[in-house]
């Protein structure tokens, strides 16, 4: 795969992470899935998402997991929290340590996952 399609990949996966994690967000609190609600709830991620990929440079090296990996999911959710905060949707304690656990779990552990695959094909090309 070349490497603009492994970037596009990632970054689709990525933001198909996010909205699971919106979307078992709203559903653990019985919110109605409505389209309107699920973006009022995934925007603030999404865009710390899309800042993270800007700000690392992330289509450079999309698997990576301590970067860009690490500092994307920090990003997704500081910048998520802030977007929260400043638009007056709420951020509890709680929730800031469940996002930061399961987005944690989603965009970095994907990544850990994809590691040997990556290895595996890099090895193969080589050869």
């Amino acid at each position: 795969m070349k490497s603009w399609r492994t970037a596009l990949v990632a970054f689709i996966v990525d933001v198909a992470l996010v909205l699971v994690f919106v979307l078992i967000g709203r559903r653990s609190h019985a919110e109605a899935e409505t389209f309107a609600g699920v973006l009022d709830t995934l925007w603030p991620f999404l865009l710390g998402l899309v800042l993270g990929w800007l700000v690392t440079l992330a289509w450079r090296r999309p698997l990576a997991v301590a970067w860009p990996g690490i500092p994307l999911w920090l990003m997704t959710v500081a910048v998520g929290m802030l977007l929260r905060e400043a638009t007056g949707q709420g951020v509890q304690p709680s929730f800031i340590i469940v996002a930061t656990i399961v987005l944690g779990v989603f965009l970095v552990g994907w990544r850990l996952l994809a590691l040997p695959f990556a290895r595996r094909r890099a090895l193969r090309r080589a050869a």
